[in-house]
């Protein structure tokens, strides 16, 4: 009970990250880039689709091997039949691309049966901004 009373009132800033354990993840503001670190190296991935085995799995794989650090997964089932993930990694050591990523992932969906999408974090913020 203490442990949620205290993330309840955790103050979350512009690149903070929530998730339902309520760990928190801030971008380096350290960096002599300041908050433009965050805005360039963030992106946010989503899968779609039937739900099936590996598909976590193909997914992680593809980013562990181009040096793509995950910061915060969710990702859940709908009516037993449906997939859905949401991630926010890091591309700043990736190898590649980001162009080279989005259409990487979108041929890993296609190859499983499920709908990748990439998104810079500053365009997805931008479209979900009230």
């Amino acid at each position: 009970m203490k442990h949620q009373a205290k993330n309840r009132n955790k103050k979350k800033n512009k690149y903070s990250v929530q998730t339902e354990n309520s760990t928190n993840y801030e971008s380096n503001n350290s960096n002599p880039e300041g908050d433009n670190y965050s805005m360039k190296h963030k992106t946010i991935i989503t899968v779609v689709g039937k739900d099936t085995v590996g598909i976590i799995a193909k997914v992680c794989t593809y980013l562990a091997e181009h040096n793509i650090n995950i910061l915060d997964i969710s990702q859940t089932i709908v009516a037993g039949d449906y997939f859905n993930m949401m991630m926010v990694v890091d591309r700043a050591n990736a190898k590649g691309s980001y162009g080279e990523m989005a259409d990487d992932l979108e041929a890993v969906g296609k190859e499983i049966g499920v709908v990748i999408r990439c998104q810079r974090e500053e365009i997805f913020d931008s479209m979900h901004r009230i």
